[in-house]
């Protein structure tokens, strides 16, 4: 007869046992005698007489750990799947014998075979092994136990299927108050029955206190420490490139040539903190980044060698100018931030205070006194050493001009696809007056005049890394020298002195062309035969397919971003809006790079099903000079009974280029260019 197995109960494979084998033969002197319970191989054991085996876990239930199974020990993984594999019941996934550091899993107690079992670890196990040897050197010890006692574990749980409850009678007396030696019993069953289920109970409590012994060594083992002199002396690729975030150390040298800030800037800390370039690099300071810096962890800084007071560093934002209120900040360090939508365009020219505000670097403090602008002459020519007085002698030019981030829209394309790039949202796009200089008129002054040969104008700006490197970008001489580009050595924003944040105390100003090449805080200007070498000329701002990768990208096969393509965003209503039921009034802005006008907005109240054209707002642009966004409006009834609107809108400029429909086709790595139907979706009041 077979006996099924009782809920929460495990079933042993007894068809293994060399008890059973030699019940099932003829017979001799000395053999076990069957009975009926040994006749029946599926025989069952209770959850408390499991023996529990210690499994220490490593990294993220990845790295190999110890394990026992038949035969002897293997390497393991700390889950339950792999447990399982490994040849051990494991008990309901119900949260209980597990931890973060270690975890417990409890195998069923198994019969490995007649005659002697081949042992994993040699006799003699707690002298000369480690902390795991000696762990699973208990382990196997328990192991064999289990062989010998299962007989007994058999026996005790054919006798009774109800739990027994073990009574510990520590002291008791008899009437001459004699006292007695402590005994252990069983209410229930034979003695047989109550010797082994004591002896399977005395096992799990054992391996129990196996697990937390390791648990306490495991505690006990620290990272390797490091003195800051020994950091110290690994500052080169020879040596090896060592660096410290807080009290850990990390080798980073198979990193150096591969970092994205270029090696130079990463060599910087080399040997030293990391703390006084995060602060100023302050984008670094991110999970994906820590996550990265993580795999390179080596050990720790030791207690005791206490930073040196002069590790102390200034903050380098701390002078930094105040800022309005209404921005939406990206991030502090640079400072980073956004109009809202409801501000963006209630006026055509944006006023400064909202302006949206796109710094690399800290802000420079520039003295207008003692302010210079260098001009590099030709070759055999005279440089120029302009004061603000001096450009204040050139003829004033004014010009009415918006400027767009690249990454404009860049959360968008987020919710696509996950990309690296400040999350911006509609508001990296402002208009001002600006006036200034022409910059042409000064590169005459200096001698330059346009070449058959193809030739950049590079600028620099006064804000700088620890290096000295300045922020840079560069845009063709042919534009540079162009009088009806309108290019500008701006002094002025919306009739005031530029704000600090916006350039103080001059900035270029190129129409239509992307805001990263509107160089702040000017300080030089040369003329070079290639464009400029500048980190954010070279290695960002730059679009790429969307097949293109981090593994695959090639920065030099992308030319850099210059006019930017066709745009247009809604700003009114906003995004999950309850509007009133009747009629709604959509706004928004288009705008198109390279002076090309826009000539038509459409907008949908249907996710693109049905268009209307919106009505254009603001000055009539000129043909090929149009630098300038258009403001636009649409009233329009709602359509019956509808309780949401999909609101889009799509611009067409006067070269007919037109909005793509979705992002997919136009994702890429770093976010820019994003320039698809915008979308809105609202809820109509009932």
């Amino acid at each position: 007869m077979r006996r099924s197995s009782p809920p929460g109960e495990s079933r042993l494979d007894a068809e293994a046992s060399g008890e059973s084998a030699s019940a099932g033969g003829a017979g001799g002197a000395g053999a076990p005698q069957p009975n009926a319970w040994e006749s029946s191989p599926p025989y069952t054991v209770p959850n408390s007489l499991r023996v529990p085996l210690l499994v220490w876990r490593g990294r993220k239930e990845k790295q190999p750990v110890l394990s026992a199974s038949r035969g002897g020990a293997r390497p393991a993984f700390a889950s339950r799947r792999r447990a399982q594999q490994l040849g051990g019941g494991l008990p309901p996934a119900n949260g209980q014998g597990t931890s973060r550091g270690a975890r417990v899993v409890l195998y069923s107690a198994q019969r490995h075979g007649a005659g002697p079992a081949p042992s994993p670890i040699a006799a003699g196990h707690g002298e000369g092994k480690t902390a795991p040897q000696r762990t699973l050197s208990r382990v196997s010890i328990m192991l064999l136990l289990s062989r010998a006692v299962a007989p007994g574990l058999r026996q005790a749980c054919r006798l009774k299927s109800t739990p027994a409850r073990l009574c510990i009678r520590a002291c008791c007396t008899n009437d001459s108050f004699q006292p007695q030696r402590p005994s252990f019993t069983f209410s229930g069953g034979n003695s047989s029955t109550r010797r082994w289920r004591v002896v399977g109970t005395l096992l799990g409590l054992g391996a129990v206190l196996a697990c937390h012994d390791q648990q306490c060594r495991a505690s006990q083992e620290s990272p390797r420490r490091y003195t800051r002199e020994e950091v110290k002396s690994h500052s080169s690729l020879e040596t090896g490139v060592w660096v410290t975030l807080g009290c850990e150390v990390f080798d980073i040298t198979e990193f150096v040539d591969i970092h994205p800030g270029g090696a130079s800037k990463l060599m910087l800390a080399a040997g030293g903190p990391l703390e006084p370039f995060w602060a100023l690099y302050a984008v670094h300071n991110q999970p994906h980044v820590r996550e990265m810096l993580a795999e390179y962890k080596i050990g720790e800084l030791s207690p005791d060698d206490k930073a040196p007071s002069v590790l102390k560093t200034s903050d380098p934002y701390a002078d930094d100018p105040t800022r309005h209120s209404a921005l939406k900040v990206n991030t502090q360090r640079p400072f980073n931030a956004e109009p809202p939508p409801e501000l963006l365009t209630e006026n055509y020219i944006t006023p400064n205070p909202i302006f949206f505000t796109r710094n690399h670097l800290p802000v420079p403090n520039v003295d207008p006194d003692t302010y210079r602008l260098n001009v590099a002459g030709p070759p055999g020519g005279q440089s120029l050493c302009l004061s603000l007085d001096d450009l204040y002698q050139f003829p004033k030019h004014e010009v009415t001009v918006t400027l767009q981030c690249a990454g404009n829209r860049r959360s968008e394309m987020t919710q696509f696809k996950e990309v690296r790039g400040l999350e911006w949202s509609l508001g990296a796009i402002s208009t001002a007056r600006w006036a200034g200089a022409r910059l042409c008129d000064v590169l005459a002054q200096a001698g330059h005049q346009l070449c058959e040969t193809e030739a950049h104008v590079c600028f620099e700006g006064l804000d700088s890394d620890p290096t000295g490197t300045p922020y840079g970008a560069s845009i063709p001489l042919a534009r540079a020298m162009d009088p009806e580009a309108e290019v500008l050595l701006a002094y002025e924003m919306n009739g005031q002195p530029l704000p600090r944040d916006h350039g103080f105390p001059v900035r270029v100003v190129v129409p239509g062309v992307v805001g990263a090449r509107h160089v702040k805080w000017l300080g030089r200007v040369s003329v070079e035969p290639e464009e400029s070498f500048s980190h954010w000329q070279r290695r960002d701002y730059k679009g790429f397919s969307p097949s293109v990768d981090w593994d695959t990208v090639d920065f030099d096969s992308a030319p850099s971003i210059q006019e930017l393509p066709v745009q247009s965003a809604i700003t009114q209503p906003k995004e999950g809006e309850t509007i009133e039921a009747g009629e709604v009034t959509v706004r928004g802005y288009a705008w198109s790079g390279g002076g090309r006008a826009v000539v038509r907005v459409d907008v949908s109240l249907d996710g693109g099903l049905t268009w209307q054209v919106a009505e254009l707002e603001g000055e009539e642009q000129r043909a090929r000079k149009a630098w300038a966004w258009r403001l636009w409006h649409l009233q329009a009834p709602l359509p019956a009974g509808k309780k949401e609107l999909n609101i889009v809108c799509k611009a067409v400029d006067d070269s007919y280029n037109v909005q793509p429909d979705t992002v997919a086709p136009i994702w890429n790595l770093r976010g820019v260019l994003n320039n698809a139907w915008h979308r809105v979706h609202v809820h109509v009041a009932p």
